[in-house]
């Protein structure tokens, strides 16, 4: 989490940086992509302040009315940002490109959006690269996209996707300025905006996509619940773990909740002494296993359970 807010508090600083000034190149060289870059700028600063109060809001104690805590207030906080992204950036940028492209506006002096926009690329390229070493050191060797569907830090991976995307559009706004006052196109600075817009677009789709999952309660991995269930079934007392439910509370802790057939002739002190050994044995081989909740039933119960379904 540590790692995470140090590439949330680099893009906040970048994007604090270079907002006000893409505003004002875009009012002095009236150009609708510097106007869209500065909206995008803007959601991007404001995206990062939903991320840090997110998570800590999520380090708040249990209490009597959430007894697994706030964890959840991160995804919860992250979906927002990806509808903002989606709402404010795209939506925005969007209708800003489109109407300029059906009413050209005069382009003024662009000296000063090569200026801001080279200025821009380096901040964000640097909040980029920042971004990426903290979430290789996070995947480690897991490919790219697999640790984006594996993580369960939404944090960890949504400010590297808006940098990405930050770099992308500052790129394209360079050439379409470019192409725009060279072949006198003004419709061009439209296009740009446009294209800014539909990046921005794919970007929330993704993101928005990732936090909802986690949002509606992603359990752990098929990996995780057949070793957690090879273990268990290796207590001596175990006949069988008839339904493994779990899901994340937060990055950091794993509700999990086992029911299991124990030996019909154990009496009741032998199950709860089963029980605890099971809970210890559990949450010292996963560490992000916070609650474990274990319930007896008989083998039966699940075989006729299991026939009335079908």
């Amino acid at each position: 989490m540590a790692s995470s807010k140090t590439s949330i508090y680099a893009a906040l600083i970048a994007n604090l940086l270079i907002a006000v000034t893409k505003f004002i190149a875009g009012g002095i060289s009236n150009s609708a992509a510097m106007i869209a870059e500065g909206v995008h700028s803007v959601v991007d600063t404001v995206n990062e302040l939903f991320l840090l109060l997110g998570i800590h809001r999520s380090k708040k104690l249990a209490d009597a009315t959430h007894p697994f805590g706030y964890g959840k207030e991160l995804y919860f906080w992250s979906f927002i940002v990806s509808i903002m992204i989606f709402g404010l950036g795209g939506g925005i940028s969007i209708y800003q490109g489109i109407a300029h492209i059906i009413k050209p506006e005069e382009l003024g002096d662009p000296t000063i959006n090569y200026i801001v926009l080279s200025l821009s690329i380096v901040f964000e390229g640097a909040s980029l690269i920042i971004a990426i070493k903290q979430f290789n050191q996070i995947r480690g060797t897991t490919p790219f996209w697999h640790a984006v569907i594996k993580s369960k830090d939404p944090s960890s991976f949504l400010v590297l996707f808006e940098d990405a995307a930050a770099v992308a559009g500052l790129f394209i706004v360079m050439i379409c300025v470019y192409i725009s006052h060279r072949f006198n196109k003004p419709y061009v600075d439209g296009v740009a905006s446009l294209l800014v817009g539909l990046i921005l677009v794919v970007v929330s789709a993704i993101l928005a996509r990732e936090s909802r999952s986690l949002l509606m309660g992603e359990g752990v991995s098929t990996q995780t619940r057949d070793k957690i269930c090879q273990m268990v079934e290796g207590d001596g007392h175990v006949v069988k773990v008839q339904h493994i439910l779990s899901t994340y509370q937060s990055p950091t802790e794993v509700l999990l909740m086992l029911i299991v057939a124990f030996k019909a002739d154990m009496d009741t002190e032998e199950i709860n002494k089963a029980i605890d050994r099971i809970r210890d044995l559990v949450k010292a081989e996963f560490d992000l296993v916070r609650f474990v909740i274990i319930q007896p039933e008989s083998l039966e119960h699940h075989v006729l359970w299991n026939d009335d379904k079908h």
